[in-house]
């Protein structure tokens, strides 16, 4: 038994997936035009239909498999979603007199999707279209100051549509709703992260079998937690290489070493980064400095299967999470945001079949399974680092002089959130260096120094995020420690831009 969600383009389609996991209710994605026979193979207790960026009344626009709105399931229509059942059941869909995006607030809510909840609603608006006649029978059972119609119900009080996006982190109160939802549509709510482990163990030991398997590790949680658990899964079957490519933070190379010496002879530690330094010179293109940096590293996994293996390795296993993927056009429909140098990057002739056992999880997830397999807790809660490392916060053309700045730089910024007990408030932390220089004073002389930008965010599930709202005194003590012990930085600013509209990385 499942919630099918069926994807019709949203960039939050996996985020609405794992906020129903989060529900413990087990939850499968497939694709917005799949035929009624696949969805119903899935045994569904209810039905989602997620948002996208089309038009209902667009010709060309997906619509939902012949015969499934007639199943008698109950199914919660997001957005594009909302219009898709309005419109097929008779009511009108228009184009809006304006794009609603961004906050807002529902004024009048009532019925049992929104049992438990009182006074105004903030929720997260991303539409163009707007649902203007109800079909026959429905009601509307939410509204805002510019929307008439946020919300609208069924006469068998198990189908609902919503203009707003509850899965998203803007709209605080949306677990409530979706929770009600599977209350109302009588879904089990049995998943675990026990079971995640268990179900990824027996998948990769049947699609694995007896082959070797070669782990890109960073050292992070994502690929510390995968190196257990293809230990668990494949045994001595694993080999697990940590590339030194040159664009690493300060420290870095010593503290993974002396994190994953454990895993004994499986782990080794290959020095690149003259090999990488020399790739990316002069390339300043981000997608380019990515694509640069996966085929970099496949050349180097290419060579080590070489020299440690006469039968080679037919795996390459990655910590790939759902957001890289989504963001480099993974999902089906969904916009190319930015390649990962591990999903968008990876060169086309590729020696190694990939195994990605985290590609449909979240950054939670992970750590919920990192709990469950042992994995240290300081490794299990360190913030996200890209493959790519410092390349891509460089901005423009990366050379040895600017990561050395940019190491000194960034090694302040953390160490003082550490200090100030504020590392573990935020979900991820950087330091950018931009090729802007601005003029400056320095004693009694004109100075001329890059200016580095500061981020820090808070999120769950980094689909979407929140610029971290830190002390003023902190960032004060920052700026002036960074310009004066790297004299190179004339000017540091702090980025207050949340996701969206930008992403968490600048490049």
């Amino acid at each position: 038994m499942s919630v099918v969600i069926l994807d019709y383009g949203s960039q939050y389609t996996r985020l609405i997936a794992r906020r129903v996991r989060e529900l413990r209710a087990f939850s499968v994605i497939l694709p917005g035009t799949a035929p009624l026979e696949r969805i119903l193979a899935e045994k569904p207790q209810a039905i989602i239909l997620s948002g996208g960026p089309n038009s209902v009344f667009d010709p060309a626009a997906p619509r939902a498999a012949e015969g499934l709105l007639e199943q008698n399931l109950p199914i919660l229509g997001i957005c594009y979603g909302m219009q898709l059942l309005a419109q097929h059941l008779g009511g009108r869909v228009e184009r809006a007199g304006r794009r609603e995006y961004g906050k807002a607030f529902l004024s009048r809510h009532e019925g049992p999707l929104f049992a438990g909840l009182e006074g105004e609603i903030q929720v997260w608006m991303s539409h163009s279209d707007a649902v203007t006649q109800l079909p026959p029978g429905w009601q509307v059972i939410a509204e805002t100051e510019e929307n008439p119609v946020a919300a609208i119900a069924a006469p068998d009080g198990r189908t609902f549509g919503v203009q707003f996006h509850p899965e998203v982190v803007h709209s605080p109160k949306g677990m409530t709703i979706l929770e009600n939802f599977l209350e109302l549509a009588g879904v089990a709510r049995d998943w675990t992260p026990e079971h995640t482990l268990e179900t990824l163990i027996e998948e990769i030991r049947a699609k694995v079998g007896r082959d070797r398997v070669m782990l890109a590790v960073s050292g992070g949680v994502d690929s510390s937690t995968l190196a257990l658990l293809l230990s668990r899964a494949v045994g001595d079957k694993l080999t697990a290489i940590f590339v030194d490519h040159g664009l690493l933070r300060q420290g870095e190379r010593h503290e993974v070493e002396a994190a994953l010496r454990p895993l004994g002879d499986g782990f080794r530690v290959v020095d690149a980064a003259e090999q990488f330094l020399t790739a990316l010179k002069g390339v300043s293109d981000p997608e380019e400095k990515r694509r640069v940096v996966g085929r970099e590293f496949i050349r180097v996994f290419e060579a080590e299967a070489r020299k440690l293996s006469q039968e080679g390795y037919r795996w390459l296993a990655q910590g790939t999470l759902y957001p890289d993927v989504i963001e480099s056009a993974g999902g089906e429909g969904a916009a190319n945001i930015k390649s990962h140098h591990n999903v968008g990057g990876l060169p086309p002739d590729l020696k190694f079949e990939l195994l990605e056992p985290f590609r449909y999880l979240f950054k939670d997830e992970v750590r919920e399974l990192a709990l469950l397999l042992g994995l240290p807790e300081h490794i299990r809660m360190r913030h996200p680092f890209p493959g790519p490392g410092l390349a891509i916060r460089i901005l423009g053309e990366v050379t040895r002089e600017k990561l050395d700045i940019l190491r000194r730089a960034d090694d302040i910024f953390i160490s003082a959130l550490r200090d100030w007990n504020l590392y573990d408030s935020v979900a991820q932390a950087l330091a950018v260096l931009t090729p802007v220089q601005s003029v400056g004073v320095v004693g009694d002389e004109r100075s001329y120094g890059y200016v580095l930008g500061l981020r820090a965010v808070s999120t769950v599930d980094f689909m979407t995020a929140d610029w971290a709202r830190l002390p003023w005194e902190f960032l004060d003590e920052v700026a002036r420690k960074i310009t004066r012990q790297v004299p190179e930085v004339g000017r540091v600013v702090y980025d207050i831009t949340s996701k969206p509209p930008a992403t968490i990385e600048w490049e």
